[in-house]
């Protein structure tokens, strides 16, 4: 396996890589996986890591395309060509813009190809604003269609790749697998208190709770902006955001502050996965205000095991596993957004029906026995066996 990423770190990727690793241990595989010099450490049976070689002045890569990656890539290549040459491999299963790699070391050995396919690599480039140009976008497209053609199974997080792959290569075995494991735990009833505490939020205060990154595609403007239109019918409502890097924080803290919303705003930065459950049960709204992109966001697995309302714009990145029977969707404007907020609030019989099915969905569709059948699925079409049927419906 050959993953372009810090591994392990709590963040969307690495998370997907480390239960893609679990599921395919305990289906009896072993995995030696090639990855950046950055990462905790950590141990599965069947797993051993293999870190590139650290390119001088890079300390840490940040979520997206970056210009570190291109050093980082090229030790990375030369470790997985390195491994590739020191081990009787029957696979090669590689992630993002690896799946080059995995393409070339894959014809090399004789063996085939799984791409695991995060998101679209073209897309890439416009959901992190990293570049405008034709000739990179040119480029991502070719790579993407590149791999696709070689792989003999490609796994996908969301419907919406499937598509993208269909469209390039109708012929390739495609395996919807959500990231539904990697979100995290559930919360615990009562355990909330705790982080009520810590924030100095009151009990009876209502709070309106946003995790993960706070990267531009989020849409924490969009949440600002609601946010103004929600105190002002709301003044006790507290907003609080977990995650954020400090950089980032006090970009988003000013843009508050422009929004005539700080004191309503609590800032709690990075957490580790296992608090993530304390924040969703001290929560009485989650929110989710991605206004692009297309794939859905990890977090909202772990949202709907939470039982809580969830409010989210209605675009495909959440329609894709929302609807309006689980989910209190919107528009993308503040007005809209707020107005959702506000019906999750002000109607707690409706909020908790809307939680109810939600935990429902995530304990029977987004199971992690479901997981594992899919994984089964995958690697089936990889060995050439017989497919094998899905948990809860056929593969």
């Amino acid at each position: 396996m050959i993953a372009p990423e810090p591994f392990f770190e709590p963040r969307g990727t690495p998370f997907s890589e480390f239960h893609r690793i679990r599921a395919l241990t305990e289906l009896g595989h072993t995995v030696d996986l090639v990855t950046y010099p950055f990462g905790q450490d950590v141990r599965l049976p069947g797993l051993r890591i293999f870190r590139a070689v650290r390119p001088p002045f890079i300390r840490e890569v940040r979520i997206g395309p970056s210009l570190a990656k291109i050093p980082l890539d090229v030790t990375l290549a030369v470790s997985a060509f390195r491994r590739a040459f020191g081990g009787r491999y029957d696979a090669v299963h590689s992630h993002e813009e690896a799946s080059v790699i995995g393409v070339l070391i894959a014809a090399m050995l004789g063996v085939p190809h799984l791409y695991d396919m995060h998101s679209s690599l073209p897309q890439q480039l416009t959901n992190f604003a990293f570049s405008r140009s034709r000739i990179l976008a040119a480029l991502f497209t070719r790579m993407e269609r590149f791999v696709i053609r070689r792989s003999r199974v490609v796994v996908v997080i969301c419907p919406h790749l499937e598509q993208v792959v269909h469209g390039i290569e109708s012929s390739v075995p495609t395996v919807l697998i959500e990231n539904a494991p990697g979100a995290g735990d559930a919360p615990v009833d009562g355990s909330g208190g705790r982080i009520r505490a810590e924030l100095g939020i009151t009990p009876g205060a209502p709070v309106v709770l946003y995790t993960g990154t706070f990267e531009a595609y989020q849409g924490l403007d969009l949440l600002f902006a609601a946010a103004r239109h929600v105190v002002a019918q709301r003044p006790d409502a507290r907003f609080v955001l977990a995650g954020g890097r400090p950089d980032q924080i006090e970009s988003a803290r000013a843009e508050a502050e422009r929004a005539g919303i700080a004191s309503a705003a609590i800032f709690a930065g990075q957490r580790p996965a296992e608090d993530i459950p304390l924040f969703l049960d001290a929560a009485d709204v989650l929110v989710s205000p991605r206004s692009t992109g297309t794939n859905t966001p990890l977090k909202i697995y772990q949202y709907l095991r939470s039982g809580r309302p969830i409010v989210a714009t209605r675009l495909l990145t959440h329609t894709q596993v929302l609807d309006d029977e689980v989910a209190i969707l919107t528009g993308a404007a503040p007005e809209d957004f707020a107005a959702g907020i506000l019906a999750a609030l002000d109607d707690p019989a409706r909020a908790r029906d809307i939680g109810s099915r939600a935990r429902r969905l995530a304990d029977t569709k987004y199971s992690y026995e479901a997981y594992l059948s899919k994984t089964r699925v995958a690697c089936a079409h990889l060995t050439g066996e017989a497919t094998p049927q899905v948990a809860g419906g056929v593969a």
